[in-house]
């Protein structure tokens, strides 16, 4: 054995200790470092060194030259994307999933298979969706919404006789996929399997919103008879709109589709008694998109995706090698997802359900969702900004009341980056910003100071 690397398997527990200092010190400054550092050059790049020095070393490097330069992401004022954090259990599962190292992907090995099961049993129910649906983890919402429509690709070929996943997506013909203000990995998912940009058919939504108009979607399914897919939306972006679910899913009883809803975040409104009205009608689904490293607060990255039809999906990710593990009535994960390897994503999940259960975490979104209303609440009040669109959940879209430029919005965002940062974007043609709240740690103390530096902010606007 090397003997920098056999040094450091004697010193093993001194490491992780000094490691555990390191991760306790950035964790214990997140209320106080700039939630964004001021842009600084990088350091330059380093040789790969042909003699290492070790871990300490390494820790001590990365403290030196890159740790300064992170942003505080994981802390309460980061309202930009829509990022959560890790709770205290999130963390310790995942610092284990990394001790233990488990490729949960075979039943050939250990229990890793049966612990994401029954992680995904607790998050079904937890969004009210039936034992209809099963699931598994992947890395985010983009390949979750990715592995929705590859099912749904072969559920198009069932109908017309073929499989694409064995005969190429050609062999479908032409495609329409139709939604009305779908995510940018919608897109980006039909060019990956093959179906292309351009097979996605924009639906007008209603007046003033990001939700699909029923009416228009039905003549658009009319419009071009056949097997269709269908988008929606349970929680939009930039307004956290929803798609009216049920009456989505009353349509099937004229036309031929397979319904996807992404609910990337907006899963959790079904938490909040307050909200789930929202997500009403999402177990209609086919397929279901949910984020986890957003509102769940587990650590990046980490998603689930349901469906009704796991024999369509064993169809397109099924792996055959002798050293496998077996299809059979329960697939082995492996066969689900485009992933051979797989970390044990799930034991970060199951420990913070385990840990604080269905109340804890009702109470992190209901908690959220009122900062976001007081955020709202003091920008609408304050003359120098104005609301694009109500706050619906967990999002404030604003923008300034005079010259909302995107330069002059990058000049605020850039402002007040040191105490929150925000992410751009544009509704209904205007450029504006977004402060999505799905932090654990964030509060009302958090909704002050980051108000207090927006208005400071927009006074110094020239």
């Amino acid at each position: 054995m090397d003997r920098t690397l056999a040094t450091d398997l004697a010193r093993l527990p001194e490491l992780l200790e000094a490691t555990r200092r390191a991760a306790a010190d950035a964790l214990a400054t997140l209320d106080e470092r700039a939630v964004v550092p001021p842009k600084a050059k990088a350091p330059a790049p380093e040789p790969l060194p042909e003699h290492g020095d070790g871990a300490e070393r390494a820790l001590a490097a990365f403290r030196e030259r890159w740790e300064p330069r992170l942003s505080a992401s994981a802390g309460p004022r980061y309202l930009g994307f829509v990022t959560g954090g890790a709770t205290p259990a999130a963390l310790a599962g995942d610092w284990l999933t990394a001790a233990h190292d488990q490729n949960s992907n075979s039943a050939l090995d250990g229990a890793g298979q049966d612990l994401e099961r029954e992680t995904v049993t607790w998050l079904r129910e937890l969004f009210g969706l039936s034992e209809a649906h099963t699931g598994t983890f992947v890395s985010g919402a983009t390949m979750s919404n990715t592995t929705g429509l590859a099912i749904a690709r072969e559920w198009l070929g069932e109908r017309l006789g073929v499989s694409p996943a064995d005969d190429g997506a050609a062999a479908l013909g032409p495609v329409r996929v139709l939604s009305g203000a779908p995510h940018s990995s919608i897109a980006k998912a039909l060019s990956v399997l093959g179906l292309g940009r351009n097979s996605l058919v924009p639906v007008p939504t209603l007046p003033g919103r990001e939700a699909v108009d029923p009416a228009a979607l039905d003549r658009a399914l009319a419009d071009t008879p056949g097997p269709a897919v269908v988008v929606a939306n349970a929680g939009t972006v930039n307004t956290v709109d929803f798609d009216d679910l049920r009456a989505i899913a009353a349509l099937r009883e004229r036309h031929d589709f397979w319904l996807h809803t992404d609910a990337a975040f907006g899963a959790f409104a079904a938490l909040s008694p307050a909200h789930a009205h929202l997500a009403e009608g999402l177990d209609a689904s086919d397929s279901v998109c949910v984020d986890l490293h957003k509102w769940l607060n587990v650590p990046y990255d980490s998603a689930v995706q349901f469906t009704r039809r796991r024999d369509l999906q064993a169809r397109v990710f099924a792996n055959s090698a002798a050293y496998l593990g077996p299809l059979g009535e329960h697939p082995d994960l492996v066969h689900l997802t485009p992933e051979n390897s797989h970390r044990l994503r799930a034991l970060a999940a199951w420990f913070t359900l385990r840990a604080y259960g269905r109340r804890g975490h009702r109470e992190i979104v209901e908690r959220d969702i009122a900062c976001a209303h007081a955020l709202g609440e003091r920008l609408s009040q304050d003359p120098a900004f104005r609301l694009l669109a109500p706050v619906r959940l967990n999002v404030v879209c604003f923008t300034l009341s005079e010259a909302p430029t995107q330069a002059r919005l990058t000049a605020l965002r850039e402002a007040v980056s040191s105490e929150v940062f925000l992410t751009p974007t544009v509704y209904a043609g205007t450029p504006a910003l977004r402060a999505a709240f799905s932090n654990w740690r964030t509060t009302q103390a958090d909704v002050r100071r980051a108000a207090e530096a927006l208005r400071t902010a927009a006074k110094d606007l020239t």
